[in-house]
């Protein structure tokens, strides 16, 4: 899965004895977006599991972005003619780069593939590299939306999570970007953090109210493999019921306050969901450039979807960048797991999905997923009306379970 701070996770693979003979045969190519990924931040967050290295002296921005341009050649004939929905600048820290690299990588995207007229360009950016009169520049090139990764405003808690800002430079930054004239931002705000109380969490959220985002991402603390929190997990973490307690007044909370939930994460004011991280849940396609990124695409002529993967570390990518040797891998989903695959991402939304969609993002027969639904169905989990099917709300708090009939 591509990264955004919208967190997704992650099923193991399993193999699926779900009968797909009866397949519909039409996979019809979805909405297309792309993800770039710029690997590098000041310092490596102990809960991080993404694929970000620390950054050591002066970092080779005109070198990367030349990479991602030859990476992106490589990867256009998967996407000939098709138009660009959305664009998403994730890391690391995307804000380290200056406006000028990416309004040269914007320039050259653009003139390669078919960029929508109302194009959401997103930034992910960290509130401690947000530098006076950036964000001018940064919407002179084009991007319109910024991903602020606040995470707390508390500011013993932010140095536990060895945040690189305090809570006052976390304003600050948004306050650029407003007077910079941004309209379109989402501040990401984690809960259940080491020592956290219903009072400090519910004090975050005000904290971000009072900055009016559009859109708040709002997620629980995990603790990944390979983190240095899963290594060592610090104390007085909340336990599941405690961090449930939080996550339902805080839905409450930014519902009062007009933040309508559409995903498990994500909340927004109308008209203003992130249509990046929309198009991944509704299983559309996304090309993956820079180093590590993961790109979706489906093939209307081989009727099939490719999962694609590109080298992790920068240097290595860097160098192989537009030939063979930059891509981790390719990877065809097979039929028998495209319905958990699917499934694996509508089910986070709460509009749900319907049976036309799924056949046509998939080009498998609807009665595939019939069994599956039926038992979702009795055990109060999805609710259906017509050809929308929708978790419920007993459905969203045991997501994983849903996901997991339909492995088969």
């Amino acid at each position: 899965m591509p990264h955004s701070h919208d967190h997704c996770n992650h099923l193991p693979g399993e193999s699926c004895s779900v009968d797909h003979s009866h397949a519909a045969g039409v996979l019809v190519p979805p909405p297309l977006a792309l993800y770039v990924h710029l690997p590098w931040c000041v310092r490596k967050c102990p809960y991080c599991d993404f694929n970000s290295h620390a950054g050591k002296g002066e970092l080779p921005f005109d070198a990367y972005i030349d990479a991602l341009i030859r990476d992106l050649d490589q990867d256009l004939p998967l996407v000939w003619g098709r138009v660009v929905s959305s664009v998403f600048f994730g890391g690391g820290t995307p804000s380290l780069f200056p406006p000028e690299a990416i309004d040269r990588f914007l320039q050259q995207a653009s003139a390669r593939l078919r960029f929508a007229p109302n194009l959401e360009v997103t930034l992910e950016t960290n509130p401690g590299t947000a530098e006076h009169g950036r964000f001018d520049r940064y919407r002179a090139a084009g991007v319109n939306r910024i991903s602020f990764g606040i995470q707390t405003f508390n500011d013993e808690a932010l140095q536990r999570l060895g945040r690189i800002h305090d809570s006052n430079e976390a304003e600050r930054a948004v306050k650029l970007a407003q007077d910079a004239g941004y309209n379109n931002f989402n501040i990401d705000l984690m809960y259940a953090l080491p020592q956290q109380t219903l009072a400090q969490a519910e004090y975050d959220l005000e904290r971000a109210f009072a900055l009016d985002p559009t859109h708040i991402s709002h997620y629980q603390l995990t603790l990944e493999p390979n983190t240095v929190f899963f290594a060592r997990p610090p104390q007085g973490i909340p336990d599941e019921d405690s961090a449930w307690d939080i996550q339902e007044h805080c839905q409450a909370l930014l519902a009062e306050r007009g933040y309508g939930q559409y995903e498990v994460s994500a909340y927004a004011r109308d008209g203003w969901q992130c249509q990046h991280n929309l198009n991944y849940w509704r299983f559309g396609d996304y090309l993956g450039i820079g180093a590590g990124a993961h790109g979706k695409i489906s093939s209307g002529a081989e009727q099939h979807v490719l999962r694609r993967w590109k080298h992790k570390h920068p240097q290595i990518f860097m160098d192989t960048a537009g030939s063979l040797a930059s891509i981790g891998g390719d990877e065809v989903i097979g039929a028998e797991r495209l319905p958990f695959e699917y499934m694996l991402n509508l089910l986070r939304l709460h509009e749900g999905f319907n049976l036309r969609d799924f056949e046509a993002r998939t080009g498998l027969a609807r009665s595939v997923l019939l069994p599956s639904l039926t038992v979702a169905v009795e055990r109060g989990w999805i609710t259906n009306s017509g050809e929308q099917w929708i978790p419920t709300e007993l459905g969203r708090r045991f997501t994983n379970d849903v996901v997991e009939l339909f492995l088969g």
